[in-house]
């Protein structure tokens, strides 16, 4: 599982299996972010009927199984958001960006895991496997 993550620094690619970052990458991905009628909303990222929403509140994100018609609260653990990406093969996968380090949750936003290096500030992230 490879991600790209823009920071303010550039783009550097990561190997998020081996929790390692593998060098200096060109451009996020082009992704279009699925509309959301939610207020306080930071980023966006969605894959088949799953959206998922950065807030700018406590837990950090709202997540829809059903393309935005109901929306629940995840990530009671994480801090601050400020990207998200959801892979797009597999809407269980995704990545949440806090303001220097990486989670990921295999399991659609149940439970996260801490990547064990600090980033640049990030501004995006996006799967790129």
């Amino acid at each position: 599982m490879i991600a790209a993550v823009e920071t303010v620094d550039g783009v550097l690619l990561v190997d998020i299996e081996e929790e390692a970052v593998l060098g200096p990458g060109t451009e996020l991905p082009a992704v279009e972010a699925p509309p959301v009628d939610l207020p306080r909303v930071v980023a966006t990222a969605g894959a088949g009927a799953t959206v998922v929403a950065v807030v700018d509140r406590r837990p950090p994100l709202a997540i829809s199984n059903d393309a935005g018609a109901t929306w629940h609260e995840a990530g009671g653990g994480l801090p601050s958001g400020f990207a998200v990406a959801v892979a797009e093969d597999d809407p269980d996968r995704m990545l949440f960006a806090g303001r220097n380090r990486l989670y990921v949750s295999t399991n659609g936003g149940v439970f996260w895991r801490s990547l064990a290096f600090e980033l640049p500030d990030v501004v995006g992230v996006a799967w790129i496997d």
